[in-house]
């Protein structure tokens, strides 16, 4: 218990490379059946209603009410920049490339948060930092490149689309991990959490009335298989995942967190080959290392 207690940063961001692996995977599906802007708002809902009752019994608060002003400025940003804006491209992702390959361009949130980080909290970047966003990239190009039928040319395999969506998901992630990190300082994560959740929420509201999309929400309470997958997917992501991300930022290093979150591209080939039957090629799995290794090396 000693060793575990003065390690509780690193397991909990290995939890949470378990729980996006299962959060993805889910959101795939739903995202698939209901649509991704359905379910981002939805999820968050269910993620607050979650978050609620733990705080609750936790904290005898149901909502961050003895949160200061820098928490609620910090964290509800977090929550806008890495929900609405990041996920929704994340989740956009997930219909046009599948979790797998989202996820896997998602190892490139370490050195972008590192580089958010050098630019907001001034920390350095290193010759050694650049070579893992190299090692990074070619391993996510290993996965993401294949030779054409003559062996003579090298073309992407994937929608050009897609992979730009689970970019832009990337760069909303690290800058929302940096800015929870700022407005976190020592308050209770489950409840800076519910801050954030809470912005996403009203983000999204605003985004579907000015789209006009409630009738799609509607539709979608209605599709009880799209709901169980979104429901599983809500309490894998916005409530543990994201609040075991907290903690693991809180008591660990923000570069040795991010390393060890970025185990999710190579859990999620697990179910993806034995419960979906999804094949998974040689490269791909070496990629899917190297892309990991790449995030190591660039916080040794």
């Amino acid at each position: 218990m000693e060793f575990i207690d003065n390690h509780l940063g690193e397991f909990s961001a290995l939890l949470v490379a378990v729980f996006w692996t299962v959060s993805a995977i889910a959101f795939e599906s739903a995202s698939r059946r209901v649509g991704s802007l359905q379910v981002n708002l939805l999820r968050l809902i269910i993620g607050l209603i979650f978050l609620s009752v733990m705080t609750l019994i936790r904290r005898k608060m149901i909502l961050p009410l003895d949160a200061g002003s820098d928490n609620w400025l910090w964290l509800g940003l977090s929550g806008l920049v890495g929900f609405v804006f990041g996920d929704l491209l994340l989740f956009k992702s997930f219909t046009i490339i599948g979790s797998r390959f989202a996820m896997l361009v998602m190892t490139l949130v370490p050195p972008i948060t590192a580089f958010f980080g050098w630019i907001i909290l001034s920390e350095k970047l290193t010759l050694l930092n650049l070579a893992g966003i190299t090692l990074t990239l070619a391993g996510i190009a290993l996965a993401v490149f294949t030779r054409n039928e003559n062996g003579d040319k090298i073309t992407l395999k994937l929608s050009p689309a897609g992979i730009l969506y689970a970019l832009g998901g990337a760069v909303g992630q690290a800058l929302g991990l940096v800015l929870s990190k700022v407005g976190l300082k020592d308050y209770d994560p489950f409840a800076g959490t519910q801050i954030r959740v809470i912005a996403g929420i009203a983000g999204f509201a605003l985004l579907v009335t000015v789209m006009k999309r409630w009738g799609n929400i509607r539709s979608a309470l209605r599709d009880t298989y799209g709901m169980r997958s979104l429901s599983l997917g809500a309490f894998f992501g916005p409530f543990l995942g994201v609040s075991f991300s907290l903690i693991s930022v809180k008591f660990a290093k923000t570069g040795i967190a991010s390393t060890i979150m970025a185990l999710t591209p190579i859990f999620i080939l697990i179910p993806a080959y034995f419960l979906y039957r999804q094949k998974v090629t040689l490269p791909e799995m070496i990629g899917s290392v190297v892309s990991v290794c790449g995030v190591a090396l660039f916080f040794v």
